[in-house]
């Protein structure tokens, strides 16, 4: 077998891994909607190299809020109790992205734009800014905005107060 026909055949393993990941994560969670009495639809995507799982309703349902909680709180919960399962049937560690009802793309929205805010401060005013604790997720968005508003950008602090800090070019 060749260089080339190892490596995509491993690419190929891979999309098939975080498939089956998919698979695994949306039944999982269509079992817990049933439990709860909550409608909703699954979708299932992969997104880079990470699996991608959403719930998402038809109608304006107030339903799947509650699956979100405050600031995403239980979907904090719910993505890392997915990806236990998936572990589970797997035997390996899952990275999967779940979303509810849209919560997670508004929140990359609002990231990416926080983060394109703060580096034009820092490159109009040449001095470093702070900004205010966030999850890994959070941070891994405003990282990769102000990367691509052609600054650099760290993280400082411990869990849970870890907070990113824009730094001049």
């Amino acid at each position: 077998m060749t260089e080339g026909t190892t490596s995509a055949a491993e690419g190929g393993d891979t999309l098939t891994r975080l498939e089956q990941e998919g698979e695994i994560a949306a039944d999982y969670l269509e079992g817990l909607l049933d439990i709860a009495d909550l409608d909703g639809d699954i979708d299932m995507d992969v997104e880079g190299d990470r699996a991608a799982v959403s719930i998402i309703s038809d109608a304006a349902s107030r339903d799947l809020q509650k699956l979100v909680g405050r600031d995403g709180e239980v979907l904090e919960a719910l993505q890392e109790l997915t990806r236990l399962a998936v572990h589970r049937e797997t035997g390996d560690r899952s990275r999967l992205m779940l979303d509810i009802a849209g919560f997670r793309a508004r929140k990359r929205a609002e990231l990416t734009e926080l983060g394109v805010k703060a580096a034009d401060e820092v490159k109009s005013t040449g001095e470093p800014v702070q900004l205010k604790p966030m999850s890994p997720f959070e941070r891994k968005v405003v990282h990769d905005a102000v990367a691509a508003a052609g600054l650099r950008s760290e993280s400082e602090g411990e869990e849970p107060q870890r907070f990113v800090v824009v730094l001049p070019a």
